[in-house]
């Protein structure tokens, strides 16, 4: 791949089909100032693509610009993008450049653009058509050079037929189309990104959570997925900050995602987590396929030693309601020996 996939904007993760046609497109589209227009569900990685396109042209030196046009009242959105002269209207007290003249030679993304008032789609076209722009109160145009990069996930071509989208525009940013895919289209790539993001979280947050169990993994690949890669981070953030254990098991998934996934589906795969032996979790662990690895500031290997040591133990005493023989038997260990561990560690039904 000849494209950067990561930077400090941005981490362009996963392996399926669906996403690896995206990077291609990114990778032939990038260096051209065609227009793009990326469409795809909310939450699905638009302005990270977005901004993979700009960081991976020749404009990356300049600015990238995001404007989100559904976010903005659409009386402050002209004066946004186009900027305005003083006295241009009540309150411009001063002349503000918009958002067009700060993305001179570099990049404008345009967010949510079938939420563009009709009355600016106009305007736009001219910019598309002229590449020079006028401010709001202006007396004469300003040249710009801009590469345009629009997004929505609205279908533009209904909006069109419904009279809220202008069809000659749609044409003018419809040059490059970039269709991204939804997380439940990319089921390969979900063990990749709750990876990416337990590492991110951990450092984050303070938190060493070693690895997730196939069980939970199993859950999250079966669940929909409707808030995309936006939710998923999301739930990834909340079972790092809540979980207490080093492990992330289903009792630590959300609510909605337990409710979400057929019961059949994630029943079966408690049940059989749950008559692990600690034997063969052990064996488990050490060849788990979703194991995060090591850190690069290294680890404190005795004490995460004694961490596990730990966790099994009481797990063990758990599952036998406190009764030591049984719990011995359950690690291998002699009941004396067992007695002396829960002293040492302090550890008390």
């Amino acid at each position: 791949m000849g494209i950067k996939l990561q930077t400090e904007f941005y981490n362009l993760i996963g392996q399926s089909d669906g996403i690896l046609k995206v990077f291609d497109l990114v990778e032939r589209a990038a260096d051209s100032d065609s227009t793009v227009i990326l469409t795809g569900e909310s939450g699905t990685g638009k302005e990270l693509i977005a901004r993979a396109l700009h960081h991976n042209s020749q404009r990356d030196s300049r600015g990238f610009i995001p404007v989100n046009c559904g976010a903005i009242p659409h009386e402050l959105l002209e004066s946004e993008l186009f900027g305005h002269e003083k006295g241009a209207f009540t309150g411009a007290m001063q002349t503000r450049i918009g958002r067009m003249e700060l993305a001179d030679n570099g990049t404008l993304f345009l967010d949510e653009i079938g939420d563009m008032p009709m009355t600016l789609q106009v305007k736009l076209l001219r910019v598309l058509a002229e590449s020079e722009i006028d401010r709001v109160g202006g007396g004469k145009p300003i040249k710009v050079n801009v590469r345009f990069i629009t997004a929505t996930h609205c279908n533009l071509e209904q909006a069109i037929k419904d009279g809220k989208f202008r069809e000659d525009l749609f044409y003018r940013l419809n040059v490059i189309p970039i269709a991204i895919p939804p997380l439940r289209e990319r089921k390969s790539d979900i063990p990749l990104l709750v990876n990416h993001y337990l590492k991110h979280f951990n450092q984050e947050k303070g938190k060493s959570i070693t690895n997730i169990s196939d069980a939970a993994m199993e859950i999250l690949c079966s669940y929909q997925w409707p808030g995309n890669i936006r939710e998923l981070a999301n739930f990834m953030e909340r079972m790092v900050v809540l979980s207490t254990d080093k492990i992330l098991t289903p009792r630590d998934l959300p609510d909605k995602v337990m409710s979400d996934v057929p019961k059949e589906t994630w029943e079966p795969l408690v049940q059989a987590e749950a008559n692990e032996t600690p034997a063969e979790f052990i064996r488990k662990s050490r060849n788990h396929a979703h194991y995060i690895g090591m850190p690069e500031e290294g680890v404190n290997l005795k004490q995460m030693v004694e961490e596990f040591e730990k966790e099994l133990i009481i797990e063990a005493l758990e599952k036998t309601n406190g009764v030591k023989n049984q719990a011995a038997i359950l690690l291998g260990l002699n009941r004396t020996t067992l007695v002396e561990k829960l002293k040492k560690m302090n550890i008390q039904r």
